[in-house]
Formats: structure tokens, C-alpha cells, sequence
């Protein structure tokens, strides 16, 4: 289901600011992870925090107010650190912004290999 450019989400030259496609990404993960069964609140009540150690973000071309978006997400494993290859497009299909975004998981406040977290993604990885 495509989602709207909200009037709060662009700049004075009435595009989405770069800041904007971070929060979209954000919150396309916490889908990810609810569909998966596992909520971020879940999980930190269990003692896991999952937190980004790097994005890397390709702008490919602007959101406007009132444009829809599609996001799209992939999840792989490298080492310890899970890789989620997200991808915005315009409902038609057209490429806005590619980003890789790499999560380290904590428990307990430790730094870990993120095993505990590997079971709850296991059929998506």
C-alpha cells in the first residue's frame, strides 16, 4: 500500500528533506520486525536492542508533497551485523532511494553476536 508525502515532511522548496527518507526506512524495519513477530518494545523487555551502526544512503531522485511511496526491504546476514537492503520507489515502480543499512544487536547493554535476534528472523534470512 503506497503512503503519502505528509506537508510536514517537505522543505520551502517542497521536497521531502533527505532527514525525512531516514524515518521512512526506520519505520519500514519496525514493520519488518512486527510482521516477523518480534516488536522493538518485546524486545527490549527481553534485554535485545537492535541498534544501527551504519546507513548508507543513495538519493536517486525527490519525493514531493502529496507523492506516495512504496518500501521495500530485504534482510541478510553478515558476521554479527544484519544487513537490510531497503529500497523507496514511486507506486510506478521508479527507483527514490536505495540505502543498506547495517544493525548490530545489544543485550543487556552488551554488544553480541546477535544469535538470539537470528532466531527470531531465521525464515527471512
Amino acid at each position: 500500500m503506497p503512503i503519502k508525502v505528509r506537508d510536514y515532511e517537505v522543505d520551502s522548496q517542497g521536497i521531502v528533506n533527505n532527514a525525512n527518507y531516514q524515518h521512512y526506512l526506520e519505520h519500514t524495519r519496525h514493520m519488518f520486525c512486527e510482521q516477523a513477530g518480534v516488536s522493538f518494545r518485546d524486545m527490549h523487555a527481553a534485554g535485545i536492542d537492535p541498534v544501527v551502526r551504519r546507513i548508507e544512503i543513495d538519493y536517486l531522485r525527490p519525493l514531493g508533497l502529496g507523492d506516495s511511496m512504496v518500501s521495500r526491504i530485504a534482510l541478510f546476514r553478515q558476521g554479527p551485523m544484519f544487513v537490510f537492503r531497503q529500497d523507496i520507489f514511486t507506486p510506478e515502480g521508479e527507483p527514490v532511494v536505495h540505502a543498506m543499512v547495517d544493525i548490530v544487536c545489544l543485550e543487556n547493554g552488551r554488544l553480541t553476536r546477535g544469535e538470539r535476534l537470528a532466531e527470531a528472523f531465521a525464515k527471512y534470512l
